[in-house]
């Protein structure tokens, strides 16, 4: 990891199920965090086209309509969208770690996609498991991609909301030298708040990496597409995004109701120095004892020998 980098967290709404505003107001968030002085941007979960607050809300047998747009709003990869993000990242020679859902043929996937700053897309993730509701939109990944992103500022890893709670998606992170980890939150929801500050602390005391957590927030303007099914459900604000240390202290944020970008400048000595008290795969592990297998050969439903 480079000695010092500077990094921001946009805590943003989208242009609910409006794929082209949503990339539209990325880009113009890729540049302010730029003119901050950062050199790598985290998003949050499916920021582009929206978090399918539908399939919470409604009853599965009436998700049909709000779906159908849904996927008609995700993000293909390639696409001119993902090219249109790749272009601000190189003109604007930052890192970008964007929340998507992908559409790839007829299934959706809740992804975490790496744009580099001479716009090259570095690679993308899926969701392992979607959660609870999300099984009625989003397809599951595999473990082809749970690993991490070589990068020139540092070895960059991520994981999707509750993907945290997973202590074997964690290590499998960690033990390959995790130094900065995104770990990406839908937002609007005040009742997992607590969950979010305890499972990123924990990661970045755990993986002895900085953790840049990256929630969205509801808006009017959100609150409003969804309609009467939010009523009394959902309110205004619910953003808690943070960036936090080696130690797991608090280095900026948690950002509260309204969006914003927050900053900081990391130390990689700060990993270093934990390091030699904790290190969970080198002197602090016990392989003897307890071992992690990772299968990261794609599954494919044909395979031709």
């Amino acid at each position: 990891m480079l000695a010092s980098l500077r990094v921001a967290v946009a805590q943003l709404a989208p242009v609910f199920l409006d794929r082209t505003k949503t990339v539209a107001k990325a880009c113009d968030a890729i540049r302010e965090a730029a003119r901050g002085g950062a050199r790598l941007v985290a998003f949050p979960e499916s920021f582009i086209p929206g978090y399918p607050y539908f399939a919470m809300l409604l009853a599965p047998v009436a998700i049909n309509e709000s779906l159908q747009r849904f996927y008609a709003q995700s993000v293909e990869i390639p696409s001119t969208s993902t090219e249109e993000l790749a272009r601000v990242a190189r003109e604007s020679e930052v890192f970008v770690v964007m929340g998507v859902s992908e559409r790839d043929g007829g299934t959706l996937y809740n992804g975490q996609l790496v744009i580099g700053p001479d716009g090259r897309v570095i690679g993308k993730r899926r969701k392992l498991v979607p959660t609870s509701h999300e099984r009625l939109v989003w397809g599951r990944g595999d473990g082809s991609d749970l690993s991490l992103f070589p990068t020139e500022v540092g070895l960059l890893g991520g994981l999707i909301c509750y993907e945290h709670s997973n202590a074997l998606f964690r290590y499998a992170l960690l033990a390959e030298g995790e130094e900065i980890h995104v770990a990406m939150w839908p937002g609007g929801m005040r009742s997992i708040v607590g969950i979010i500050d305890a499972a990123v602390r924990h990661h970045a005391f755990e993986a002895q990496a900085f953790v840049l957590s990256a929630t969205s927030v509801l808006t009017r303007d959100v609150l409003s597409a969804l309609g009467d099914s939010a009523v009394g459900k959902l309110s205004e604000g619910g953003g808690s995004s943070a960036i936090i240390s080696p130690r797991g202290d608090v280095l900026a944020g948690p950002l509260g109701d309204e969006e914003g970008i927050l900053y900081a400048d990391l130390d990689a000595a700060l990993i270093t120095k934990m390091k030699t008290v904790v290190d969970s795969t080198g002197h602090y592990a016990r392989p003897d004892v307890v071992r992690l297998e990772v299968d990261r050969r794609p599954q494919k439903l044909v395979v031709l020998r």
